[in-house]
């Protein structure tokens, strides 16, 4: 990840939660999930939890929910939300501290996609890693499943960038996941509030079209990754 992205999680991870604590306000992503694996009593690891936003969709349904991460600034954030039930601990994406076939369901929402920007000519080697480690702590008939983003203030859902699109492609056609779309706009009380939750982590041209057009909703596309083991 680039250091902008690695400054945020290390120093700003509750301006961070409170921006994605915007997101998907019509409520979008938990039926989607639900569409793919059933979250029900299931035995549930997250990979790159951040500050929790998808372990607060899944907590109250699974049975347990092991949430990792490499920013304990993030963790420390995401526990001030989530029900004791929930486990947190540091954990690399790479090498997982967590035994074989225990999870029902693996889940990696907005987080091997870093490795595109930090590593862009050996990434797929780390995300192929990162596959393998998912694969390895799923049960057999599990659902591994990996969220990822396809466009902010986007008209359409596409990715990003190039690196972002390969990265998308070769999910599809070399690992064998599925994608579906799912819209998830973000929805602020104010275009004050939106420039401040949002320039920070997205820079300065999405804020300035904030203020310019008066946004107060912002469309996100989200994809959603899903395979069986």
């Amino acid at each position: 990840m680039s250091e902008h992205f690695k400054h945020i999680y290390a120093q700003r991870a509750a301006d961070y939660d409170a921006m994605v604590s915007r997101e998907d306000y019509q409520g979008n992503l938990l039926p989607a999930l639900e569409e793919v694996a059933r979250l029900d009593g299931a035995t549930v690891v997250e990979m790159g939890a951040g500050s929790g936003r998808l372990t607060r969709l899944i907590a109250h349904r699974a049975a347990s929910v092991l949430a990792l991460d490499l920013s304990w600034a993030m963790l420390h954030e995401a526990q001030r939300t989530l029900p004791p039930s929930v486990g947190l601990s540091v954990g690399d994406n790479l090498a997982l501290p967590v035994a074989s076939e225990v999870a029902n369901i693996t889940i990696a929402g907005w987080s091997f996609g870093h490795a595109t920007g930090w590593n862009p000519t050996g990434w797929a080697l780390d995300i192929a890693q990162m596959v393998t480690e998912m694969e390895r702590v799923t049960k057999p008939g599990g659902t591994l499943i990996i969220l990822e983003t396809l466009g902010t203030g986007s008209a359409e859902p596409a990715p990003p960038n190039t690196a972002l699109a390969a990265y998308y492609i070769w999910l599809e056609s070399i690992l064998g996941f599925t994608r579906q779309v799912v819209q998830t706009d973000y929805q602020f009380e104010s275009v004050e509030e939106a420039d401040k939750l949002t320039r920070f982590f997205f820079g300065d041209d999405l804020a300035d079209r904030i203020r310019a057009e008066r946004l107060t909703i912002l469309p996100e596309y989200t994809g959603l990754w899903s395979k069986v083991k």
